[in-house]
């Protein structure tokens, strides 16, 4: 005979790995703000930039900023170079984008 399934067992497991990953996506965000830069902006400046990000509907712009980034990833001097350097050194700002290359906010 088969031996029954503990539901509880295996949907408090599920629970726990909910959790577990939440937390690791908001330590990722974390760390994200910081090896971006972002960190030097205050939370109204970054709020705003990515409220202003999440509202923009013009593909050719999310498009960018979506090359952008992924060359972010695939750098690999932002992973030893300081804040400073990296915003220097960084791409140029897109056309259109709502954020120069220094972090700070435009008037987009």
């Amino acid at each position: 005979m088969r031996k029954p399934r503990d539901f509880d067992a295996e949907l408090k497991a599920l629970d726990d790995k909910a959790k577990a990953l939440k937390t690791r996506k908001v330590q990722q965000l974390g760390e994200l703000v910081i090896a971006t830069g972002a960190d030097n902006l205050t939370a109204d400046e970054l709020a705003g930039a990515l409220l202003a990000l999440a509202e923009t509907k013009d593909p050719a712009k999310r498009g960018a900023w979506a090359k952008r980034g992924a060359a972010f990833f695939r750098s690999k001097s932002r992973r030893s170079a300081p804040a400073s350097d990296r915003d220097a050194g960084g791409a140029p700002a897109q056309p259109g984008s709502a954020l120069p290359p220094s972090g700070g906010t435009g008037a987009a």
